[in-house]
C-alpha cells in the first residue's frame, strides 16, 4: 500500500522508524532504505519511502489467535496515523478517491 503524508508530516526514514518503535516492540532492521521486522500477526513489514509517499507491504501470519490479530491491527493502524498524520477514516477517505479517479 502507499499512503501520502500530512502537511507538517516529513518524510524521513527516521521518524517513520520512531513511530514504528513506538508501536512495534521488536527489533527493526534497515536494508537498503527499507526498515524490517515482524510483529504478531504479520510475518513481514517492508515500510520505505519514496518520493513523498509512504510504502508499506505486509505479509499476514494465517496461525495467530484472534486477540493477537486485534492487536497487531491496532499497533498498526496506529503506526500509520503516527507516520503519515492521516487517520484510519481519512486514509480510506484518500484511498476512495484515488481509487475514482484511476
Amino acid at each position: 500500500m502507499e499512503y501520502s503524508f500530512k502537511r507538517g508530516f516529513k518524510p524521513e526514514l527516521e521518524r517513520i522508524r520512531t513511530a514504528l518503535e513506538e508501536e512495534f516492540p521488536t527489533e527493526i532492521r534497515e536494508e537498503g532504505g527499507r526498515l524490517l521486522l515482524s510483529y504478531g500477526a504479520l510475518k513481514s513489514i517492508e515500510v520505505s519511502i519514496e518520493g513523498k509517499k509512504l510504502f508499506v507491504t505486509t505479509e499476514s501470519s494465517d496461525e495467530v489467535g484472534d486477540e493477537l490479530i486485534l492487536d497487531t491491527n491496532k499497533r498498526f493502524r496506529n503506526f500509520l496515523e503516527r507516520a503519515t498524520g492521516y487517520t484510519a477514516k481519512q486514509r480510506l477517505q484518500q484511498a476512495k478517491k484515488e481509487a475514482s479517479k484511476g
